[in-house]
């Protein structure tokens, strides 16, 4: 019945927006590089021994727990307290278990060994009872209170010793780092318990998906403290993203806001941290041992030798967290390092004229100086670019100062090198050290070992290429190429037009060598100037190399830098780089999808939503199917019948009756006076002005967002449709066939009661749940409507002379009866279609309240009554609606003087979801209620 009432060039529009929505599904969930991270492995049997918390503590959080890592003989001995090393807390994140900190715990027991324990970090980590936190925010608060107590309950564990800590450092997963950054919050804490703090995955800018207002309240209120005590803020953060492969957090939201007076903040994706350069997906991040090996580095190289703890020094503390996660020189970090040094010994020092060079070093007895005479070169060209393939973490460059053949003293120009997966290499503009007389090379004496050093002179210009990239709607059909024809070793190739989130390209670098007996590796790395982003990709050269461009941040409205595929090739080969557009990444960049949380592994995967918009599409929807309710509930009243959901769905559900409407309020605010009057009226922020200040306001993004929605609402309506006539007929397979109601009544002797009922269960547990039996009863009205209605069809079949007069008969009841309506055939029909729209609809807000429930049914044991509860005020007014809406038939109501009022309601509101609702789901159902309060009081009036 559904699919024989819709046209078929809608049908054809609605599997096509299905066929788009997979290639951008397809582009999120694979479109991504394969997973590099290698596992990381303990060397003893992990433990974890629980902390013994006051009987206080413990009886007010008795859902949480403390717990100390440890294997083998380090955990023996850690069991009889106090302890003796530097305090480390990890907080897991939604559905997070307390067993994530033995990665990172490990690795660090692993160091301490190798220096005979001269430090060691102790690893703590709470138990959150893998609270989902992520769709419920109402814990958010009581987890950050009870970090606080657990932080003077690790520094009472030290009490006594010499280097006792006075602070410890924070390692948060996911919503962890927010629980961390809220501790700054509570009234009575101390910021200087907190030495250090490292988030990874975290949503720092907004949440996923925000589901109930506690969750955007707790991150309003974190974020506004940090922008309005920036000044007096003096702990060091540091925010690690997964990058591509975490499709449950984009990184774009894990980025600390850049405040002007907070310097002490960094953040960057994993795919651009030294050492580690591979993306990591939600869950791998806390195991990966190439990110963890880098963290622990930087947490040794944070300790201050004189009181055995992590420094105070903020200076330091920044330096190292740049040195190991944004740029790092293939040198050990120092804190003050020399930068004079004695070039002595003895040495052979051999002067180079040429402007390239290359030296094969293999079993060398001596030590080598390469003397470079700058001052000739200065004259032709701009730069030099020096490369070695021997990533030892020695001095290997140098710069001399009014020397001739040699000099006894340098500046180490090796600082300013960067360590790449392959090569070292350091770049220099020669008009930025005009002192400089010789640049110096040095070739260590090596057995065994062969490496590759490489130098050369070079013009900018000739080496910076710049390549427009394509327009976002050319679909890939057409490509822009440069062609790299010089023997050279580096090329800057500048993106032009290349600093939206919604962009999407591929680079196809093909590579073709001559005279290459060996195999030769080629870096190409992705820099974006206006955040730590970069990423790279190794090839094999000759051949063809597919690379996909796409930004976690777009370039700031004041910023000029342009985005750079930095090339380091070989000089034997030359390179050819083509640029298309790639549609099916757009759509993974700008599609919607939502997904209700499922739990899977034991609670481990959070929320899963495609990039950016994710959020969104549920407000699209619902505002599709309120245009197909207000329609149907016009005809209703027009014409005296409710026509099917599809058609309207097809007839009203457009975008022009909902899009101007919004763009004319964005535009209006643009002005002081329609601003204060919004203030006076205390309407919330446009959730249009909020994306924007998120730069995710995409060219026509709206539009596409509404046309998925549509496509999913019909989706939806055929779903829904097909499980109630399922439902129908398992029901007349069970029980006797049933006959329709004889007399209409809008309130059953049982429904009082059963609305009582369901309200205390309400009050008493969680409105999530009430919600969900309400709605299973509405359900099961329905399919009992359905079953009835089949049953009159099939018997009207069989004698349609007794249908005939059943007819009339319910005709001249209708005509002669006001308080006494019996009910038609054609009016079951009417009303089995508004049902099934109002079903479209309460599934959405089941939805949506889904996550409380969720967290309820999980934390049962701990407590019976949810609070705070999100859903209880909406279940109050839901409950009795639906419970008159399930006795409500066409019939009572298309008489009614209000459903005209009615039947004009659900086109502003459609408006208000996508006003209000796109970015803060959880007011999705407020607007929806309102019709469906108003439908049930046609029945009165």
């Amino acid at each position: 019945m559904f699919l024989h009432s819709v046209n078929l060039w809608n049908l054809a529009f609605y599997a096509f927006m299905i066929f788009m929505a997979t290639l951008g599904l397809w582009d999120v969930f694979f479109g991504f590089e394969e997973n590099k991270c290698s596992m990381s492995y303990m060397f003893e049997y992990p433990e974890y021994q629980k902390i013994e918390l006051p009987k206080k503590l413990a009886k007010r959080y008795p859902a949480y727990e403390l717990y100390l890592y440890g294997e083998g003989s380090y955990a023996e001995e850690h069991k009889i307290l106090p302890l003796t090393g530097i305090p480390v807390l990890f907080l897991p994140g939604n559905a997070g278990s307390y067993k994530q900190v033995r990665s990172v715990g490990s690795i660090a027991l692993r160091k301490a060994e190798d220096i005979d324990f001269k430090y060691h970090f102790d690893f703590f980590s709470v138990n959150f009872n893998e609270e989902l936190v992520a769709l419920y925010g109402g814990s958010l608060q009581k987890q950050t209170k009870f970090v606080h107590e657990c932080i003077k309950t690790i520094l009472k564990l030290y009490k006594g010793q010499e280097f006792a800590p006075k602070s410890v450092a924070i390692i948060g997963h996911s919503m962890g780092g927010l629980v961390a950054r809220a501790l700054l919050t509570l009234k009575n804490f101390k910021q200087d318990l907190i030495n250090l703090l490292i988030t990874q995955a975290t949503p720092h800018v907004a949440p996923v998906m925000p589901l109930d207002r506690f969750i955007t309240d707790f991150y309003m209120t974190v974020n506004n403290y940090w922008i309005l005590n920036a000044q007096h803020i003096n702990l060091t953060t540091l925010s690690v993203a997964g990058g591509f492969r975490d499709y449950q957090v984009r990184s774009g939201l894990t980025f600390l806001p850049q405040l002007s007076h907070h310097t002490s903040a960094l953040s960057v994706v994993s795919s651009a941290v030294p050492k580690t350069w591979v993306s990591t997906d939600h869950l791998s991040i806390v195991w990966c041992k190439q990110l963890q090996l880098t963290t622990v580095r930087a947490f040794f190289d944070l300790i201050d030798a004189d009181t055995k703890q992590i420094t105070q020094n903020s200076k330091k503390k920044l330096s190292v967290l740049n040195h190991h996660f944004i740029r790092h020189p293939a040198k050990h970090f120092e804190e003050n390092p020399a930068i004079i040094s004695d070039l002595t010994g003895t040495s052979m020092w051999v002067p180079v004229k040429v402007s390239k060079w290359t030296y094969v070093a293999y079993n060398e007895s001596d030590k080598i100086y390469f003397t470079f005479p700058l001052a000739n070169h200065r004259k032709i060209y701009t730069h030099v670019y020096c490369q070695s393939t021997m990533l030892d973490t020695n001095s290997w460059i140098f710069g001399c100062i009014n020397s001739t053949s040699m000099c006894r003293q340098g500046v180490d120009l090796s600082w300013k090198a960067e360590l790449l997966p392959t090569i070292k290499s350091l770049t220099l503009r020669l008009q930025d050290y005009p002192s400089l007389s010789h640049l110096v090379v040095y070739v260590p004496s090596v057995h065994g070992s062969k490496f590759v050093v490489d130098c050369e002179f070079f013009k900018k210009e000739m080496r910076s290429i710049q390549l427009p990239v394509t327009h976002l709607f050319s679909f890939g059909l057409s490509s822009r190429k440069v062609v790299l024809n010089t023997s050279g070793l580096f090329y800057n190739i500048e993106l032009l037009n290349f600093g939206q989130i919604y962009q999407a390209f591929k680079v196809n670098v093909v590579s073709k060598c001559s005279g290459v007996k060996e195999e030769i590796t080629s870096i190409y790395k992705l820099h974006i100037p206006w955040s730590y982003e970069d990423s790279l990709t190794i090839a094999q050269v000759p051949s063809s190399t597919e690379i996909s461009l796409k930004l976690h941040v777009a370039q700031p409205e004041n910023d000029s830098h342009v985005a750079l595929l930095k090339m380091y090739t070989s000089s034997d080969c030359h390179y050819e780089v083509t640029v298309k557009t790639s549609f099916p990444q757009i759509l993974g960049q700008m599609e919607e999808d939502t997904f209700t949380y499922s739990l899977v592994s034991s609670y481990e995967r959070e929320q899963k939503v495609v990039r950016f918009h994710g959020g969104a599409l549920p407000a699209y929807i619902v505002s599709s199917i309120l245009l197909a309710y207000g329609g149907q509930l016009y005809s209703l009243f027009s014409i005296g019948h409710c026509l099917e959901y599809d058609v309207m769905l097809d007839k009203e559900a457009k975008p022009y009756k909902v899009d101007p409407f919004v763009i004319m309020i964005k535009f209006l605010l643009g002005y002081k006076w329609f601003k204060e009057l919004w203030d006076v009226l205390f309407l919330p922020e446009l959730d249009a002005m909020f994306l924007t200040s998120q730069s995710m306001c995409f060219p026509l993004v709206s539009l596409i967002l509404f046309l998925f929605g549509t496509c999913t609402a019909y989706w939806g309506g055929l779903l829904s449709s097909t499980a109630v006539r399922l439902l129908s007929s398992l029901w007349l397979a069970l029980k006797r066939p049933s006959e329709l109601p004889k007399d209409i009544k809008v309130i059953s002797p049982d429904l009082p009661f059963l609305t009582v009922v369901l309200i205390i269960v309400s009050w008493a547990t969680c409105g999530a749940f009430a919600i969900l039996l309400t709605y299973l009863y509405y359900v099961f009205k329905i399919v009992h409507l359905q079953a009835s209605l089949t049953t009159v069809k099939n018997s009207q079949t069989a004698n349609p002379k007794h249908s005939r007069r059943g007819e009339k008969k319910s005709n001249h009841h209708k005509d002669s009866t006001v308080h006494h309506l019996r009910l038609s055939t054609s009016d079951a029909e009417d009303s089995l279609r508004m049902h099934s729209t109002v079903i479209n609809l309460l599934t959405w807000i089941v939805l949506l309240s889904m996550p409380s429930l969720i967290y309820w049914l999980k934390n049962l044991r701990y407590y019976f009554k949810l609070n705070p509860d999100p859903c209880k005020p909406l279940a109050f007014i839901l409950i009795p609606t639906m419970a008159i809406l399930g006795n409500t038939y066409t019939v009572s109501v298309k008489s009614s003087k209000l459903l005209k009022t009615t039947s004009q309601f659900p086109l502003p509101l459609a408006v208000g979801v996508i006003a209000f609702g796109s970015a803060h789901l959880y007011r999705v159902p407020c607007f929806v209620i309102i019709p469906l309060l108003l439908h049930a009081l046609c029945n009165f009036m």
